[in-house]
């Protein structure tokens, strides 16, 4: 259970990590482009989020293909171990545009 719960916490914060760094880094790119950052920031947070959730969980399409094997043979907890990964990293992913938005929202 230990283990699991790492792998979750390393999924979340990674995911986490990609939005908030990306729209981070968009919005000083914008500055020095003189463009307004908060629609850029936005912007790419939202774009980022999915190719967030696929860093955090590998990258590749092993996951699934796990879930799969283990399904079809009758194996559910490598399956739920799996899906718990996905969901945690959609967690972060999702925490990190809402941050970016309140961040941007309060930004005037």
């Amino acid at each position: 259970m230990d283990e699991f719960i790492t792998k979750a916490a390393f999924s979340f914060f990674i995911a986490f990590g990609v939005v908030l760094g990306g729209a981070l880094f968009a919005g000083m790119g914008s500055v020095f482009l003189m463009t307004p950052p908060k629609v850029k920031m936005l912007q790419v947070a939202s774009n980022l989020k999915i190719w967030a959730l696929v860093a955090a969980v590998g990258g590749t399409i092993d996951p699934i293909r796990v879930i799969e094997s283990h399904v079809l043979v009758g194996y559910l907890s490598p399956a739920m171990q799996q899906i718990g990964y996905i969901l945690f990293a959609f967690l972060g992913a999702h925490l990190g545009v809402e941050l970016v938005q309140w961040m941007c929202s309060n930004g005037g």
